[in-house]
């Protein structure tokens, strides 16, 4: 009789240890309410989770698969495709894949060594739970840093829009100060344009301007001529020198003779005979160079006439045109303070003396009496293309501003720039660096 009690404890003790299984044991706190036996007949059933069959209450958990969905082996890992729920009391629960149950293996999910049989793996959950808790902590207190100095940056990002607001603002209102006030100085800048360029019409009436351009149209003719003369001169050259090399003195021909000897004598080459007797010398052919006629005085030489001529032909002879009348008008600037009648009013007359002054001398005009002050019109018209440029010159600068105001706004807000909330906006230009390990 022992033998057989000897053989008959491992499965007594086997079934003790199904026996002692939670039923609920690996089931999720959600799903719990669903894992209780109703009475049936006086005995204990349980129904499926997918409803599809109803077996006894004791067949759940005793690590085999009755159920079509294995909801019945919720902690023994009897049926595939399940999960089982580790409770990692003193630290966080969590589901594992019901093949890592019972496989020998403590499974890191499984703090609580839950996941197999008594005593294979210990119960770790206190101090892993500690160790998370410390690092929830810190990374709590850094965050909430973070949110802080972020605060800081999000509070840095509404100043700047403020202020880059206030500069759209102000901007718009200088460029529309600046807008009338350039329409203004163009309108005086075209007004005295047309005056300056009736009086540039009349100068350009007088003889001396007449005799310049005819004087320039005439040397542009000459250089004309000029020029063809030189390039037949280079053909004939040309011809010539191929008639030196080529042609046969032992044909007599005296005509022919004459001419390369008239040519070498021009051009001041030596005779072709000579060249050929000297075959063989890596001397190069010497010409003749005739002294140069020396110019008279301010007449130019052919080197400038080659370089110098163009630039001459290509003047602006009315800048030079308002350049002399500038010049004769500088001769009596040093006696025009004296006579300035204006130096010697009082200010508070000054506008009806100046307004009766233009009144007169515009009705001299008229009558011929006294000639139009063209220099005058001139200078007025630098000053006043001066003034229209400075004041378009401001205008575009403020524009300018305001399109980078603009431009600045728009990135302010914008997610792929700054963030939404402008945040980083505090850091633009800011250089940041960060050791890592290999």
């Amino acid at each position: 009789m022992v033998p057989w009690i000897v053989l008959l404890l491992p499965v007594l003790s086997l079934h003790n240890v199904q026996a002692s299984v939670d039923k609920t044991h690996g089931v999720a706190p959600d799903l719990l309410d669903r894992y209780k036996p109703v009475k049936s007949g006086g005995v204990q059933k349980w129904t499926c989770m997918d409803g599809s069959k109803e077996i006894p209450w004791e067949a759940v958990n005793d690590d085999y698969c009755d159920c079509p969905d294995g909801s019945d082996e919720p902690g023994t890992g009897a049926c595939p495709n399940t999960f089982f729920y580790c409770k990692n009391e003193g630290h966080i629960g969590s589901s594992i894949p019901s093949t890592r149950v019972r496989d020998g293996l403590c499974e890191l999910e499984c703090c609580d060594g839950s996941d197999e049989p008594a005593g294979v793996c210990p119960n770790v959950c206190k101090e892993i739970g500690e160790a998370y808790r410390k690092k929830q902590e810190a990374d709590r207190k850094l965050r909430k840093t973070g949110s802080k100095i972020r605060s800081t940056y999000i509070a840095f990002a509404q100043k700047a829009k403020s202020g880059l607001e206030d500069t759209i603002r102000d901007s718009e209102k200088e460029i529309a100060t600046k807008e009338k006030e350039v329409a203004r100085l163009k309108d005086i800048l075209d007004s005295t344009e047309s005056l300056s360029a009736a009086a540039l019409e009349h100068k350009k009436q007088s003889p001396l301007y007449a005799s310049l351009v005819t004087h320039h149209n005439a040397l542009k003719s000459l250089q004309r001529e000029y020029k063809k003369h030189l390039e037949r001169e280079k053909s004939l050259g040309d011809i010539l020198d191929q008639l030196r090399r080529g042609y046969n003195p032992n044909y007599q021909d005296m005509a022919v003779l004459e001419a390369v000897r008239g040519w070498e004598e021009l051009a001041g080459l030596q005779h072709i005979n000579d060249e050929q007797r000297e075959e063989g010398s890596d001397e190069e052919e010497e010409t003749k160079e005739e002294p140069e006629e020396e110019p008279e005085e301010g007449m130019w030489s052919a080197v400038r006439l080659e370089h110098e001529l163009d630039p001459l032909l290509n003047s602006d002879y009315t800048s030079l045109l308002v350049q002399h009348d500038k010049h004769v008008g500088t001769s009596n600037a040093g006696e025009s303070l004296l006579y300035d009648l204006s130096a010697y009013v009082p200010d508070a007359l000054l506008p009806q003396i100046l307004a009766f002054r233009d009144s007169i001398v515009s009705w001299l005009e008229k009558f011929g009496i006294i000639k139009h002050n063209s220099a005058g019109d001139d200078a007025a018209v630098v000053k006043a293309r001066e003034a229209y440029n400075e004041a378009e010159h401001s205008l575009n600068l403020a524009r300018n501003e305001l399109k980078g105001a603009e431009s600045s706004l728009a990135d302010l807000f914008d997610p792929e720039v700054f963030g939404k909330d402008g945040e980083w906006n505090k850091l633009d230009g800011t250089c940041l660096s960060k050791d890592t390990g290999e």
